[in-house]
């Protein structure tokens, strides 16, 4: 017998992690190569974990509610002899990085996960400090959360909540500059009244929130806004919805002529379409927009894939296709990767103006309000419209207000000019 170990796979570009929400397997269990062995959730993309070989299952290393580094084991299996199978589901671990605290003789040997880095990087938590409940005194993420739930994180000499010399792990998404991180929040103690509900912060609405405060913390956000006359939109969509949806059998919805407007912009101002990568900027190639779905208590970002080459009608399906995904949870991680350029349908629950965070480490990412009829002057005339704030926050590292303003009234001219004859769906 040949015992073999199946670890946290990577489920999504930049996904560092991955909480266990179901275990669909439990020790003595047979099976076979591919059969799903747990549900895992990350803040991208909910997904099963399949197994690599056909065996009994030994042991499970996490419980339900875990949250693990990708690599990290999961679970062990027993197969019968050597098979020659190699593990395809997750990557290697990635190597430990040592970490070096001023003014200890100790720091020379102590090495650290990349996901306990991680933490203690983004929460000032002084690691020399700390006491392991791991193999040989290893500290562990469970440690640290346990001591930032606990609010008394040890700080490095007690003078600032900030390392003094922040170690920098190295991967695709993390900065490489010097910067310190920011400070953890401190532990807020709010009394809990009678009818008061405590709702645990766990799962994807943990992993939503640290990547909102990363991205909050590392990209100066700035913010730009222009108004749009949808009356052209408004009509033209009219005149054929009924008859699409006959065709098609899905809605045509005024999200999917923004998509194609954003992503026809995108070609024509390729400086929006990057990423912040350090000590450079990327430019992508492929126009891949991100969309967001919100779910019954998560919020998804699934991608339509090289939109600029795609129809409006082809727009329309994928969005109605993603949607029903994130709804039904049948999001692949496939579904999440690759996207550079987000566009978000808040106008859906009525808003008229609200300011993104952006999806790190895209540059950008665009609002689009309500539809809603107001008066407006034109040639001297009131009128009544039907006009749509489009609002967008940008990456100020990559880019400035001149470009964006650019990329803004392209789009507002092209959703202006909306018609039969300049806006073919098919």
């Amino acid at each position: 017998m040949v015992v073999e170990h199946i670890k946290m796979p990577q489920l999504g570009e930049s996904v560092t992690e991955g909480t266990i929400s179901k275990w669909l397997v439990a020790p003595g269990d047979r099976v076979n190569k591919y059969d799903p062995l747990a549900e895992v959730m990350t803040d991208k993309v909910n997904a099963e974990v399949p197994s690599s070989f056909s065996g009994v299952i030994k042991q499970l290393l996490a419980e339900e509610g875990d949250t693990l580094a990708v690599g990290d084991m999961i679970c062990t299996i027993e197969i019968e002899g050597n098979t020659g199978e190699v593990s395809v589901v997750a990557p290697e671990k990635q190597p430990e990085a040592p970490v070096q605290a001023a003014g200890s003789h100790h720091a020379a040997k102590a090495r650290y996960s990349p996901a306990v880095l991680k933490i203690s990087q983004e929460h000032g938590i002084d690691l020399m400090q700390i006491t392991g409940t791991g193999a040989g005194g290893r500290i562990t993420r469970k440690d640290l959360l346990k001591i930032i739930e606990s609010g008394t994180i040890p700080i490095a000499g007690q003078q600032s909540e900030v390392p003094s010399q922040p170690v920098l792990v190295s991967n695709e998404h993390q900065p490489v500059s010097g910067a310190p991180e920011a400070p953890a929040a401190p532990a807020v103690n709010i009394p809990v009244a009678a009818g008061d509900i405590e709702i645990p912060v766990n799962g994807v609405r943990k992993a939503i929130a640290m990547n909102m405060l990363r991205s909050k913390h590392e990209a100066p956000h700035a913010w730009t806004m222009v108004e749009v006359d949808a009356s052209n939109l408004v009509g033209y969509r009219h005149s054929i919805k009924e008859e699409f949806k006959s065709k098609e059998g899905f809605n045509l919805t005024y999200f999917a002529f923004f998509v194609k407007a954003a992503a026809q912009a995108l070609k024509e101002f390729p400086q929006i379409n990057s990423m912040w990568a350090g000590e450079k900027i990327i430019q992508k190639r492929e126009i891949n927009i991100s969309i967001a779905v919100a779910a019954e208590n998560a919020l998804f970002v699934p991608v339509i894939k090289n939109a600029d080459e795609k129809t409006i009608k082809g727009i329309a399906r994928e969005i109605s296709e993603l949607a029903v995904k994130a709804r039904t949870g049948k999001l692949r991680p496939e579904d999440m990767q690759g996207g550079t350029f987000t566009v978000n349908n808040t106008g859906s629950f009525g808003s008229i103006q609200s300011m993104g965070i952006l999806n790190y480490p895209q540059a950008a990412i665009l609002q689009v309000e309500s539809i809603v009829k107001r008066p407006v002057v034109i040639n001297g005339m009131i009128a009544v419209r039907d006009m749509v704030n489009l609002c967008m926050s940008l990456d100020h590292r990559i880019l400035d207000g001149l470009i964006c303003g650019r990329f803004l009234q392209r789009v507002k001219e092209i959703i202006e000019n909306t018609s039969k004859t300049t806006t073919p769906i098919y």
